[in-house]
């Protein structure tokens, strides 16, 4: 009966959000707007608004925060992984070989 579940795994739906009430021209022009009327002065900018939200989910965080200032990315951070996972791999082996021969 196992095996059938093995086999025959499901696989997760996609989720796929299509807003109905979005106007892609209409948000470039609000945009451009705003941006003219705080070059020209007229209008202050009170909120703090971030149009790209690239790289805010690091601000929120503290271990992600310090990962990133001692300048560790995802390449740096496999590697590590690699490396802890090599060095249990020849202690296990190392520990098998004294205690188990």
């Amino acid at each position: 009966m196992a095996a059938f579940l093995f086999m025959n795994s499901r696989r997760p739906r996609k989720y796929e959000h299509k807003p109905i009430y979005w106007d892609p021209e209409k948000e470039k022009e609000e945009e451009r707007e705003r941006r003219i009327k705080r070059e020209m002065g007229i209008e202050e900018d009170l909120t703090d608004y971030k149009p790209q939200i690239k790289g805010s989910f690091y601000e929120g965080t503290t271990h992600l925060r310090k990962s990133v200032n001692r300048g560790d990315d995802m390449d740096s951070r496999k590697y590590r992984n690699v490396k802890l996972a090599a060095v249990l791999i020849i202690l296990a082996l190392v520990g098998w070989f004294i205690f188990l021969k």
